[in-house]
């Protein structure tokens, strides 16, 4: 699992973290990627948001007990295993009711619409000498008859990542049909 990542942030920046994470799993705004750019990769974000869903996922569906929980965290350091465990107590209904929902309902996520845009990053001192593309994507995904919006932007290298991924995605999904 990628949550010894988490040890990368101070504590309270992972409590928080961790709340968003249970945000985005209930159906209200996730995590952005943006707003720890500087901490992880996209490729170790979207790692780390996989784990801690699938964590609180797993901790909530099998009941686990605190000291699972905390043995599912060993690679984690104790005050940040700590942390995410103050996060399942606190919004263990909360979980155990977003994943009913997705449970019974038969509807899934669908993507209505997307919009890209091509911008160019200067830096305020080094104008002339930064020139670092960077893509803004902006999907509308339908999700249980709500509309919401998911906006990312990207370097380069992210970009390839993403691009790779939604491929390896689709062949999955080929395989599946």
């Amino acid at each position: 699992m990628m949550v010894v990542a988490l040890n990368r942030l101070p504590v309270t920046d992972c409590l928080t973290l961790c709340h968003r994470v249970v945000d985005g799993l209930c159906g209200r705004e996730p995590p952005r990627k943006g707003d720890y750019s500087a901490t992880w990769s996209l490729e170790e974000w979207l790692q780390l948001l996989h784990s801690l869903t699938a964590l609180f996922r797993l901790a909530v569906g099998n009941n686990s007990s605190d000291e699972e929980v905390l043995a599912g965290l060993a690679d984690v350091g104790r005050s940040h295993a700590e942390a995410v465990l103050s996060v399942l107590r606190a919004r263990r209904e909360e979980i155990r009711d977003a994943l009913l929902d997705r449970t019974n309902s038969i509807s899934s996520a669908t993507l209505q619409d997307f919009d890209w845009q091509l911008k160019l990053a200067l830096s305020s001192d080094k104008i002339s000498s930064l020139h670092t593309p960077l893509l803004s994507l902006s999907l509308d995904v339908r999700e249980n008859r709500a509309l919401r919006s998911v906006t990312m932007e990207m370097n380069r290298e992210e970009l390839n990542t993403l691009i790779s991924s939604l491929e390896a995605a689709n062949k999955v999904v080929l395989q599946l049909k």
